[in-house]
């Protein structure tokens, strides 16, 4: 069982259901300079979660729904009710002002593309890769 259907529950019969996201859990702030390296390579999505919200639950949902980047770029989850620490080091860093939910795109080094609520598309993201 993934770490998000802990969170979230699972329901094993429904396609439709299943992410199509290959999550890296972000845990750990020092995971940020990996990230950072990665993205001279691969563009890399960050998803920013508040596990206490239904509208970041609806827009994660949304998101894995429509994903179909994988292999093109790495995405890595934040529950930031977990890890606030991360999530202020990542505005910090980046310089992206702090929402939730949020996705935000690096590469070389940097935010390139941030969105939050509604705004959290996975068709938009191509684009953007």
């Amino acid at each position: 069982m993934s770490f998000l259907n802990s969170i979230f529950g699972s329901s094993e019969n429904s396609e439709a259901s299943k992410s199509k996201v290959n999550w890296t859990e972000l845990t750990d702030i020092l995971q940020l300079m990996e990230i950072e390296a990665i993205s001279n390579e691969k563009p890399v999505v960050i998803f920013k979660h508040s596990t206490r919200c239904s509208i970041s639950r609806m827009a994660l949902k949304q998101f894995e729904r429509e994903f179909d980047l994988e292999g093109v770029v790495d995405a890595y989850f934040l529950d930031l009710i977990a890890h606030r620490d991360i999530s202020n080091e990542i505005a910090s860093r980046f310089g992206v002002y702090h929402e939730s939910p949020q996705l935000i795109l690096i590469k070389n080094g940097k935010a390139v593309y941030n969105v939050s609520h509604s705004d959290i598309d996975a068709e938009a993201l191509k684009s953007k890769v």
